[in-house]
């Protein structure tokens, strides 16, 4: 069993990254932001703060947020990992 807390901010995300999220992708990421850690839904996503963590409940939703990012990786000051609840 394995313990995960927090809830991160697209603000804290991108500080402790040290990268910015395009705009189109931060608008979807706020609309679509679970605040509950628990069962996160299809097309939704919940950052954990320990483990560093971005947790989404579908892989066309890690897989968005990802490819949005992916070009700035030689950017990052702080990894973040970018997973799916349930390995669907």
């Amino acid at each position: 069993m394995s313990i995960m807390l927090g809830n991160q901010s697209i603000e804290q995300i991108e500080n402790r990254t040290g990268i910015k999220f395009p705009d189109k992708i931060k608008e979807y990421m706020e609309e679509n932001h679970q605040h509950s850690a628990s069962n996160i839904q299809k097309g939704k996503w919940h950052c954990f703060d320990i483990p560093f963590v971005l947790e989404c409940g579908d892989y066309e939703t890690a897989k968005r947020i990802y490819e949005s990012v992916k070009e700035k990786s030689s950017e990052v000051k702080e990894a973040l990992q970018i997973a799916v609840q349930g390995g669907s």
